[in-house]
């Protein structure tokens, strides 16, 4: 199953969250459905909270999938905005002034990406993709990426604001906290999360098994490897 994280789709805003505040929110879900134990993982910016995830519910979590997750924005010997496209250095710039100088921005880069195609998706992340993305978004995963990007934004960007504003800023818990089998998927032409943050997260999450792939982007390294990876994943249910 999946869940908004608060600000997108449906799901209120909490302003000021950090990115270890996910794991209350997974463990409310958890104790809503019964559930003893689950597997975590997120991509891209949902990266850090799986990881934030599998630090803290260490007795429920029992494997963390992080495919193409950012790294600390304060994390030792990283340049976090080194390799990334220019409109995501510029995004990350405007976190960094505080909601009021992001709100405009976001707010009109929103209205395209609520109402578009693959072929949208291409033209409006022109500094973000490289030719092994875009070929991936003509198919089926650009439509399903926009029918994403519809309903995380359809009652506004909060969600998209806090969550800029939790990655710049100290998340809350310590990499070195997670005690669960951990896999950190990330591809060396990502102009989203560049190549750099996943050799960062496979160094410093204690015991990551590191699956660094060679020309893969930041959409294409899910195509034709998900069931590698979610195969991974359920063997720690047995560990």
């Amino acid at each position: 199953m999946t869940f908004s994280r608060p600000g997108y789709g449906d799901s209120t805003r909490q302003p000021g969250r950090r990115v270890a505040d996910v794991a209350a929110d997974v463990a409310a879900v958890l104790e809503h459905l019964g559930a003893a134990r689950c597997l975590v993982a997120g991509k891209s910016g949902g990266g850090p909270h799986a990881l934030a995830t599998g630090a803290r519910l260490p007795q429920q979590v029992a494997g963390v999938l992080c495919i193409a997750g950012v790294a600390p924005y304060d994390a030792g010997g990283l340049d976090f905005l080194d390799g990334m496209g220019q409109q995501n250095i510029d995004e990350f710039g405007l976190a960094l002034k505080g909601e009021e100088a992001m709100r405009p921005t976001f707010e009109a880069e929103a209205v395209g990406l609520r109402d578009t195609d693959a072929d949208g998706l291409i033209k409006g992340m022109e500094t973000l993709l490289p030719d092994v993305d875009r070929a991936v978004l003509t198919a089926e995963l650009g439509e399903d990426m926009a029918a994403n990007f519809a309903e995380a934004f359809r009652t506004g960007v909060d969600g998209w604001i806090d969550d800029d504003l939790a990655f710049s800023a100290p998340w809350g818990f310590s990499l070195a906290e997670i005690a669960v089998p951990t896999f950190v998927w990330q591809g060396s032409a990502d102009l989203m999360v560049p190549f750099a943050h996943g050799q960062w997260l496979a160094t410093h999450v204690p015991g990551a098994t590191a699956r660094l792939q060679q020309g893969e982007g930041h959409m294409s390294i899910t195509v034709g490897a998900l069931d590698q990876m979610f195969d991974e994943l359920l063997t720690t249910l047995s560990d």
